[in-house]
């Protein structure tokens, strides 16, 4: 099919900073493109050629959008499967395909996928609702300490919780949930594996990630993971088996921790362009977003290896600020060397809302770590009153 210049079209589920950024893609190759998303305001309705506002978990909704659209993607996994099956059984390609994001979606029975498939990840055991966890506690059948994962609607940071007392479950909600065993890990890693409709595979090089201590989020994402060479290619290997597993088409992002003693485990995955992928644009060969286009489009995979060492930094809004967003300090960031601000387009900033990040590139990975803590020391997301 001849995607370029041409009467092509791509649609995408999810209009928020990762459709943006993929959109800048399908701008550089000039692909077709239509945009659901929920929000009048979604970061990525300013670059395609359709937007149209609806809610990505009604059937009809998504149906409808999906009939007009060659090729269906996603760039947040909470959309209606069903309708994607529909649309599958249709004739529309989607990639990632309703059964791999029928076994992703629910926390719960992605860790189900994990243990049946003899994939290394965390003791876990699943409930019903918060009564059924307390019943286990009462029972001496769960201990403490552990974590608390929604099998739902968690995303950045939300939705997970480190249970260290019985006091700690007064705050969560009585959803079906996962507890799962407390890692004494050393490091967070993360793989992104590009898989197209052919086969073929690709991985990225591992990353570190540092994380928030009370927002659990990710603040710093580091490339390459500093890490010995035996963990990094155990860590790549993993990715690509779990690729294999999922048989997904696009990018899979597998999250994982490294154990005290080298071991890998399996944290989560996620089937879409992901955070932990951000420094390839300007630190890859292939940037991730490129990567995910040439993978759903059955095109050969680009090359992933990075031509410099890259660290993101997140910017989120800062704690106590809610309101129309102003970028603190932009200026002097931008003075310091091998920094690039992306700038997502939300309009209102509250506590911990991912606005956007910055990469910073260095051929030395201690001196561009140096420079992502004055990035994150420097530059503030507040609300414009303070600055009226």
């Amino acid at each position: 099919m001849d995607y370029f210049s041409s009467e092509f079209t791509l649609g995408i589920l999810g209009g928020g900073q990762l459709g943006k950024m993929l959109l800048y893609e399908t701008r550089k190759w000039d692909i077709r493109t239509h945009v659901l998303d929920p929000s009048a305001e979604a970061p990525a309705k300013i670059a395609c050629n359709h937007f149209v506002q609806g809610d990505l978990t009604d059937y009809e909704t998504v149906y409808n959008f999906g009939k007009k659209v060659d090729v269906l993607t996603i760039e947040i996994e909470n959309v209606n499967i069903r309708a994607l099956e529909q649309l599958e059984k249709e004739g529309i390609k989607v990639y990632p395909g309703a059964a791999t994001l029928h076994k992703i979606q629910n926390k719960g029975v992605q860790k189900q996928f994990y243990e049946n498939h003899k994939l290394p990840t965390a003791d876990f055991k699943l409930f019903e609702n918060k009564s059924a966890l307390t019943e286990a506690l009462d029972q001496g059948l769960l201990k403490f300490p552990f974590v608390w994962k929604s099998c739902t609607g968690g995303y950045d940071g939300r939705g997970v919780s480190i249970v260290r007392q019985r006091a700690d479950l007064t705050l969560l909600p009585e959803d079906s949930c996962i507890a799962e065993r407390l890692i004494p890990f050393k490091n967070e890693l993360a793989v992104i594996v590009a898989r197209n409709a052919k086969g073929e595979i690709k991985t990225y090089p591992v990353v570190e990630m540092e994380f928030h201590p009370t927002a659990n989020q990710v603040e710093y994402v580091i490339c390459p993971a500093r890490i010995d060479k035996s963990v990094a290619d155990k860590a790549r290997a993993l990715a690509e088996k779990v690729s294999h597993v999922f048989e997904h088409v696009g990018l899979l992002a597998v999250e994982m921790f490294q154990t005290a003693t080298d071991e890998i485990l399996i944290n989560e995955v996620a089937p879409r362009p992901h955070n932990s992928g951000h420094y390839s644009i300007e630190a890859s060969y292939t940037n991730q977003f490129e990567q995910h286009l040439r993978a759903i489009l059955n095109l050969p995979l680009g090359a992933t290896e990075s031509k410099t060492n890259g660290i993101m930094v997140n910017l989120v809004g800062e704690e106590g600020h809610t309101g129309a967003v102003y970028y603190e300090n932009m200026g002097v960031i931008l003075q310091l060397p091998g920094v690039t601000p992306h700038i997502y387009g939300k309009k209102e900033t509250r506590p911990f809302r991912k606005m956007g990040h910055v990469t910073i590139t260095h051929e030395d990975i201690g001196a561009a770590r140096k420079l992502a803590e004055q990035v994150k020391t420097t530059i503030k997301v507040v609300h414009k009153n303070q600055h009226s």
